[in-house]
C-alpha cells in the first residue's frame, strides 16, 4: 500500500508521495512513486501512483517510453485536461492487456494515480485518475486529493488546507497528514518525495527527498506529537455531577439512561433428567 497525497492552491501545487511497497510483511521494499515530466519554461506535470505495483510500472513505462515528439505524447499533451486524458489512456491499455490474465490468477485490476501540473500559462490542474481511465478534478472547494491510505492523513487536511493556504503552509500540513499516516499504518513508510511547485514558475520550484534523518521531519513529528498532548490535557474533563452547569455531559433536560435488556425470568428445563442420587453406606441397595 501507498500514501500520496497532493494539492493545488491559489500559489501554486504541492505533492507528497511515500515510497514502501509490500506484498506481505515479509515481503517490504523500497519504490518511489511520484515521476515528474519537466520541459523548463513550458510545461510541469507530476504523476504519483498506488495500488499493484506491477500496473503501476507498466503505465509509467508506457507514458515515459512514448516518443516526445509524437502528438499523442503527454509531452505534447495542450492542457492537464488533455494530460489526464492520455494517462486515462494508457491505464486502459494495460488493461487491456494485463486484466484477463490477472483475473484469472485472483487479482484485482487495482490502481489509482493523482497528475498535476501546469502547461503553459493556463491554470494549474489537478486529477485522480480512476483504475478505468476514467478522473475527477480538484476544485477550490476541494483542494486536495489523496490515494492509497488516505484515511489517516485525512483530518488535518480538512480542518487546514483552503484554496489560499500559502505553500510552505500546505507542505506543512501535507508532512504531518503524512506523519499520522507513518504512525497508524505499517504499510506506509519512508523515504518521501515532497514538491512544491510555484504556479507560473514552470519548472520544480522545490524537491526534497526525506528520510529517517530529515531534521525538520524529525522536528514535525517531535512538536506535532507534544502540540496535541498538550491540547488534549488542556481540554475539560467530562462533568458528570452537575447536570445544571452549561458544560455537563448529562445535561439536565435530556433522559440519560441507557437502553437496558430485561432479564428473562428462570424457566425450568424439562428436557433434563432429574439427578440421581447413590445411596452410600450399609443398606445402600435397598435404598438405592
Amino acid at each position: 500500500m501507498t500514501y500520496c497525497v497532493a494539492a493545488r492552491l491559489d500559489a501554486g501545487m504541492v505533492f507528497l508521495a511515500d515510497s514502501r511497497t509490500n506484498a506481505g510483511v515479509d515481503q517490504i521494499s523500497t519504490f518511489r512513486k511520484l515521476r515528474v515530466f519537466e520541459r523548463p519554461g513550458e510545461r510541469v506535470i507530476a504523476l504519483m501512483t498506488s495500488g499493484n505495483l506491477a500496473i503501476s510500472q507498466a503505465i509509467i513505462t508506457k507514458l515515459s517510453q512514448q516518443d516526445s515528439a509524437s502528438p499523442t505524447s503527454i509531452w505534447n499533451a495542450a492542457s492537464m485536461h488533455d494530460a489526464a486524458s492520455r494517462v486515462g489512456d494508457a491505464v486502459r491499455a494495460v488493461h487491456e492487456r494485463d486484466a484477463q490474465a490477472l483475473k484469472n490468477q485472483g487479482i484485482d485490476f487495482n490502481v489509482n494515480l493523482i497528475l498535476g501540473g501546469q502547461i503553459g500559462q493556463a491554470p494549474c490542474q489537478l486529477f485522480q485518475v480512476y483504475a478505468a481511465g476514467n478522473f475527477i478534478e480538484a476544485s477550490p472547494d476541494s483542494p486536495y486529493l489523496q490515494i492509497g491510505e488516505a484515511k489517516y492523513g485525512k483530518p488535518i487536511l480538512d480542518r487546514v488546507l483552503q484554496a489560499d493556504t500559502s505553500l510552505d503552509e500546505a507542505a506543512k500540513c501535507a508532512l504531518i497528514s503524512m506523519d499520522s499516516t507513518l504512525r497508524s499504518n505499517i504499510s506506509v513508510g519512508m523515504p518521501l518525495d515532497l514538491l512544491v511547485y510555484e504556479a507560473g514558475s514552470l519548472r520544480v520550484t522545490h524537491f526534497a527527498n526525506i528520510d529517517e534523518h530529515n531534521q525538520y521531519f524529525g522536528m514535525i513529528r517531535k512538536t506535532w506529537g507534544e502540540r496535541l498532548k498538550q491540547v488534549f490535557s488542556e481540554i475539560t474533563d467530562p462533568i458528570w455531577t452537575s447536570p445544571d452547569a452549561p458544560d455537563s455531559l448529562v445535561p439536565g433536560h435530556r433522559n440519560h439512561q441507557p437502553v437496558r435488556v430485561p432479564a428473562q425470568p428462570d424457566q425450568p428445563d424439562h428436557n433434563t433428567p432429574a439427578p440421581q442420587i447413590l445411596a452410600q453406606g450399609p443398606g445402600a441397595e435397598q435404598a438405592a
